[in-house]
C-alpha cells in the first residue's frame, strides 16, 4: 500500500503510452517514405496520441530510430506541438538524436540502446560502460530543458552509474519479468517469477534512494502489469504494444482506459 506522507509520494501512478506501433502499421503500407502523410497514408500517430490522451494517458512516448522504421521526424515535430500531456522521446545517444531532441524540446528524453536488426529494444543501456559519453549527452539534454531518463536493466551497477552521470529518471527493463510471467503462467508463487519481480523491486529502491524517479516498462500487458504497478515508489509505466493490440478490438481510447484502471487499482 502507498503511504500518504506527502503529495509526491502519494501521487497516482502514471501511464505513458508508446504509440510506435501505430506508425508501424502505417509504414507497413507506406514503407520508406520520409513524410508518409503527403500520400494521405494512415493511421496517423498524431491522431493516436489524441485518443490516448482522452483515454487517460499521462504521457505519450515515441522512439525516433536512426532508420526511421516507424516514427518519423514529422511525427515528433507535430506531437510536440499538439500533445497536451508529457511527450517522452526515446532515442539513441547519438549526435543526430541529441540535436533533434534539443531542437524539438520534448518534456523527457529517454536514452535507449538501439540495434538495426532488433524488432524492439532488447536489453538496457550500458551506462556503466560509457560514463563519459553519457555524462556529456545528459548535460546537453538537460541544458536543452529536458528531464533525462535511462532505460536500464535492473542492475545496481547501472543504477549507480545513472546517478553518477546525472540522469533524472531510471526506467527499469521489465522484459525478463514479463517473460518469466508467461513461462510461469502468472503463478506469483513460482521461484523464477518471484526472483524477477524482486530484481525490479530492489532496483527501484536503489533508484529512489539515489534521488531519481523510478519508472518501468517493456513487454507489460493487461495480465502482468499489476505486480509491477504495485511496487513501492514506482512513478510511471511505459506501455505500447499491448495497448495498441487491444485497441484493434475496443479502440485506443478504451484500451488506454482499461490499462490505466488496472494500474491504478494495483497501486492504491
Amino acid at each position: 500500500m502507498r503511504t500518504e506522507t506527502d503529495p509526491l509520494e502519494s501521487a497516482m501512478i502514471q501511464l505513458g503510452v508508446n504509440i510506435d506501433h501505430v506508425a508501424t502499421l502505417r509504414q507497413a503500407r507506406y514503407p520508406g517514405i520520409p513524410d508518409p502523410m503527403n500520400t494521405g497514408s494512415e493511421p496517423d500517430p498524431v491522431r493516436a496520441a489524441h485518443e490516448a490522451e482522452l483515454g487517460g494517458a499521462d504521457g505519450i512516448t515515441v522512439h525516433l530510430r536512426e532508420d526511421r522504421r516507424h516514427i518519423c521526424d514529422r511525427d515528433v515535430e507535430l506531437l510536440r506541438r499538439l500533445v497536451r500531456v508529457k511527450l517522452n522521446l526515446e532515442m539513441a545517444a547519438t549526435d543526430e538524436m541529441v540535436t533533434i531532441a534539443c531542437k524539438t524540446g520534448p518534456h523527457t528524453s529517454m536514452l535507449v540502446p538501439e540495434g538495426r536488426q532488433e524488432v524492439t529494444t532488447e536489453g538496457g543501456l550500458d551506462v556503466a560502460g560509457q560514463r563519459e559519453r553519457m555524462r556529456d549527452v545528459v548535460k546537453q539534454l538537460k541544458d536543452g530543458g529536458m528531464i533525462v531518463s535511462a532505460f536500464i536493466d535492473p542492475s545496481p551497477e547501472q543504477v549507480e552509474a545513472c546517478a553518477e552521470v546525472g540522469f533524472d529518471v531510471c526506467e527499469v527493463h521489465t522484459g525478463p519479468y514479463a517473460s518469466a510471467f508467461a513461462r510461469c503462467g502468472g503463478d506469483m508463487r513460482h521461484a523464477e517469477l518471484i526472483e524477477q519481480l524482486k530484481l525490479v523491486q530492489e532496483a527501484g529502491q536503489i533508484i529512489a534512494n539515489a534521488g531519481m524517479r523510478f519508472n518501468a516498462g517493456h513487454a507489460l500487458n493487461y495480465h502482468n502489469v499489476q505486480p509491477i504497478a504495485a511496487l513501492a515508489g514506482i512513478d510511471e509505466l511505459h506501455i505500447g504494444h499491448s495497448i495498441v493490440c487491444r485497441s484493434v478490438f475496443v479502440g485506443l481510447r478504451q484500451a488506454v482506459a482499461e490499462m490505466k484502471s488496472l494500474m491504478t487499482a494495483a497501486s492504491s
